[in-house]
């Protein structure tokens, strides 16, 4: 009997039933001379400092450097420390059960750096020492695992992901276990979280943030003027802006007396635009974000469905090209989409295929995104928009270029350089696919409205030629505003993530950087997710703003070598040096531990003071102690008593004003922009209720309707 071993039961099941395993026992599937049984997830992780017999927090211990990492099972908080999962335990004594019997390993978790140090940390553990086969797949369709299994890799040729995975994991503990001890030492109250991506990453978030504070609006000016051709009328737009009002309403009086504008240049040109690229997983939250308004864990969640559903190809991929094996087998996939009540019209136009993105030697352990060709029968809500979006941009980037006629006109009028541009489609090519289906909300529609204005879209400039005068009809001035970068969104700082910092229009430069990005694209909502749950920032509609615990712990990083993302982005590409076999782990690791031992340094010799005020506002739970304000939270000076009242409370970081009236009054008045769950808006009171908890208490139901939060 040969064991297949997955990542979660759901993809257990797709294989055990494509197997012909059908007998369920305990923790796993048998039949047909197979054995599939599954992990949960991260089952083994890597021990904290107490299995090094270092307890607490103390100076003297940093930095903390084992020379060999205990592995031990998965564990979960019980009361003031932590114990092993029970499920993650029993799992194990299945799965070592079935290893030590079992005549062949095939690893069937999921095919990439995160899944195989999941098998790998569990093989380590039980001290198996069995050869075992790679399955390696980028679908759960029943012709991919079949394919699969008949075509197995040994383990061995998967070493090198396994170094990668594993000196990731030892970097961020190194990394987080050091400067989270050394900073929270140096606060002398409180414990603050940093890590190796964490940190850059908001770091990202308060730079932005800051900048955008700092902002000063300035006015200025632009100049405009019409001319007429036959029956229709031209705007031309100044080159330039004036920031001193008296110099443009000059030049403004002088337009006014102007007889005409005389053509400087013309330029006339036909221009071919490719279709974007398919997606990968950071492009699919990005667009996810910025559309629908969802969270990059949510759009990787659903991705996740899907692909476990075997509607889609693996998600947490970072190609965004396709091998020219794969470009095979589109036809097939464009003919299964030729009855699809929506992409119909557009899979029967595309007899012919751009191979825009086929490109064998961008893909790397998986190809970009596709769907599968199963045809989707138990797919809901959430998971339907995300589908569409996949084959919404299958459907494009297999599609004709889009080629337009663009033309730019400057012309001369007192001095002043002016521009008309016109942009006439005559070939949509792949902007036909989603011409009309996109959701826009009033900003992007705005954004897009104006974007089309400013190229000149629709508009045909007529046959003037260099130096031919143009009589002027009109002439104008108008005053705007200079405007500060717009804060972070998931989608700008996913994409910030994926540059390390640099900010990059051109698609070609980013995916150059991609190796030197932080995170990958399958963890970079979970860094994004952790901010959230440290209480370093917020979502503020859909902008990302930090906290005062955030800011905080910015004011003390941001020279550090530890928010430096650049920095981090090169342990990124060293990272995929170990994967592809340039670069030996050992190497690495020496690399990380000097850089915690410089970081911990660091953070131990700077001057940390958190914020705090004292209060002579009583304590209302004991009536001893006062209250003390600190940057997330405001606590009684009497530590016996305990009594904390939290600064974030649903998405929402309360001021110290309506701190004090919760404790001097019990109840606060209404309070305007708590989250939901759901990410709905909502409004009401906080009161205290018999314990000195806080819970909401909505308007329309005021005294009865108290809810815990």
């Amino acid at each position: 009997m040969k064991v297949i071993i997955a990542e979660k039961p759901s993809v257990a099941r797709e294989i055990a039933r494509v197997v012909r395993a059908t007998n369920k026992k305990n923790g796993y599937i048998e039949g047909g001379s197979y054995a599939v049984t599954w992990a949960l997830g991260h089952l083994i992780t890597a021990a904290m400092p107490e299995a090094y017999g270092i307890k607490g927090f103390h100076k003297e211990n940093l930095p903390i450097l084992p020379p060999v990492f205990t592995l031990i099972p998965r564990q979960i908080k019980e009361g003031k420390g932590y114990k092993a999962d029970p499920a993650a335990v029993a799992q194990l004594k299945v799965i070592e059960k079935l290893f030590r019997e079992c005549e062949g390993i095939i690893v069937a978790t999921d095919a990439g750096r995160e899944g195989e140090l999941i098998f790998r940390f569990i093989y380590e553990y039980l001290g198996i020492a069995k050869p075992f086969d790679r399955l390696w797949i980028s679908s759960l369709t029943d012709k991919a695992i079949k394919e699969g299994l008949a075509h197995l890799q040994s383990g061995a040729a998967y070493d090198n992901l396994y170094y990668a995975a594993r000196a990731r994991s030892e970097a961020d503990w190194l990394v987080g276990i050091n400067a989270t001890q050394a900073i929270s030492i140096a606060a002398g109250r409180g414990t603050y979280s940093l890590g190796r991506v964490q940190t850059p990453t908001l770091c990202m978030v308060c730079s932005r943030f800051l900048e955008h504070k700092k902002f000063e609006p300035q006015p200025f000016w632009q100049l405009s003027l019409a001319v007429k051709e036959g029956d229709e009328s031209f705007r031309f737009s100044s080159a330039d802006r004036w920031f001193d009002k008296t110099e443009a309403t000059a030049l403004y009086d002088k337009l006014k007396q102007a007889p005409y504008a005389t053509v400087e240049t013309i330029v006339r040109k036909e221009t071919r635009q490719e279709p974007p690229l398919l997606y990968d997983l950071t492009t699919l939250q990005k667009e996810a974000n910025g559309r629908f308004g969802y969270s990059a864990e949510q759009t990787l969640s659903l991705a996740q469905r899907l692909y476990e559903k075997a509607y889609i190809t693996y998600p947490r991929t970072g190609s965004r090209h396709i091998p020219e094996d794969v470009f095979a087998e589109i036809p097939a996939l464009i003919a299964f989409l030729h009855d699809h009540s929506v992409w119909g019209v557009h899979a029967h136009r595309l007899t012919e295929l751009n191979a825009h993105s086929v490109d064998g030697t961008k893909v790397t352990d998986h190809h970009a995104l596709l769907i599968t060709g199963k045809k989707p029968i138990d797919m809901f809500g959430e998971e339907v928009v995300i589908y569409d979006m996949i084959v919404g941009r299958m459907l494009e980037a297999f599609s004709a270029r889009c080629v337009k006629d663009v033309s730019t006109v400057t012309a001369i009028c007192e001095g002043v350089k002016f521009i008309l541009k016109g942009e006439i489609i005559k070939e949509e090519g792949w902007r036909a696919v989603l011409k009309n289906s996109r959701k826009k909300d009033k900003e992007q529609q705005e954004a897009e409205e104006r974007e089309s204005r400013e190229n000149g879209e629709g508009i045909i400039i007529p046959q003037w030629e260099e130096g031919k005068q143009l009589p002027l009809c009109a002439c104008s001035l108008a005053q705007g505003t200079t405007k500060p970068k717009p804060l972070h969104t998931e989608s700008s700082l996913l994409a910030a993530m994926e540059t390390a910092g640099k900010e990059l229009e051109d698609e070609e430069l980013r995916t150059q950087l991609k190796d030197c990005g932080i995170g990958t694209p399958a963890t970079r909502a979970a860094i994004i997710e952790t901010l959230f749950a440290r209480e370093y920032m917020v979502r503020q509609k859909k902008s990302l703003v930090p906290t005062e615990k955030g800011l905080a712990v910015y004011s003390i990083v941001r020279e550090m070598k530890i928010g430096n993302a650049e920095m981090t982005g090169q342990w990124e590409a060293d990272l995929a040096r170990i994967e592809r076999g340039e670069l030996k782990e050992q190497e690495f690791r020496k690399g990380i531990e000097n850089y915690a031992t410089q970081i911990t340094d660091e953070l131990l010799s700077s001057k940390i003071l958190f914020p705090k005020k004292q209060s002579d506002i009583h304590c209302p739970k004991c009536g001893k102690g006062s209250l003390v304000f600190y940057p997330r939270c405001a606590k009684c000076s009497d530590a016996d008593c305990g009594l904390t009242l939290f600064r974030s409370v649903a998405g929402k970081s309360l001021t110290d004003e309506q701190l004090t009236q919760l404790a001097v009054n019990g109840e606060t008045g209404i309070i305007k922009g708590f989250t939901s769950k759901t990410g709905k808006s909502f409004e009401a009171s906080l009161s205290l209720d018999g314990e000195f908890k806080t819970v909401f208490v909505f308007p329309e139901r005021k005294k009865p309707g108290k809810s815990r939060r």
